[in-house]
């Protein structure tokens, strides 16, 4: 029986997205920056009064003007920071309460979007996409004053500043998934 279960696709993340294999065997760490070893990082989810490193890690951020930008996301029991890894300069905090929902496509590509209806959205992509979902669905279960809602689609919103909105469209291609950010006009 053991054998049937390694033949068979992995399945698909919140019954939904499609998952690459290397994402469903892959040990979950959390922490893979080992941050209480680094005085800066540990510094700045302490001074702020978060209790519980839950996840951390280096991912890629998509600007407003579609660069992507190196940074590190670390997730505590109340917050989401973005750090900039090469200024060592917190450059976002945002409070999980604040997170409205997280939109990723069904297909097995590295992004998604944080969505913050009091501030601007956020377009990352990671390796660790399912990890990240996951740990921010159930940070916000554990508070319950809201919850963070999960959103499927290969075509997806996000405002990337106040004034602009742009979409992510995936779609799979012979190669792959293709995926482009496109802004829309209002």
């Amino acid at each position: 029986m053991e054998g049937d279960a390694a033949a068979r696709p992995p399945r698909p993340f919140m019954g939904v997205k499609a998952r690459r294999g290397a994402s469903f065997r892959r040990d979950v760490k959390g922490d893979y920056l080992d941050v209480p070893s680094d005085p800066f990082l540990s510094a700045i989810f302490s001074k702020r009064g978060d209790e519980t490193l839950l996840f951390a890690d280096k991912i890629m951020k998509c600007t407003g003007s579609g660069k992507m930008k190196r940074r590190i996301l670390m997730i505590t029991d109340s917050a989401i920071y973005l750090v900039d890894p090469d200024a060592d300069v917190l450059k976002r905090r945002i409070m999980l309460a604040a997170v409205d929902k997280i939109c990723l496509s069904k297909l097995s590509d590295n992004f998604f979007a944080i969505v913050v209806p009091s501030e601007y959205d956020c377009l990352m992509a990671s390796t660790r996409k399912t990890e990240i979902v996951t740990v921010l669905v159930e940070a916000s279960k554990s508070r319950s004053e809201y919850e963070i809602g999960v959103v499927f689609s290969n075509r997806f919103e996000y405002c990337a500043a106040a004034d602009m909105v742009k979409e992510v469209r995936s779609e799979e291609t012979e190669g792959g998934i293709k995926t482009r950010i496109v802004r829309k006009r209002r």
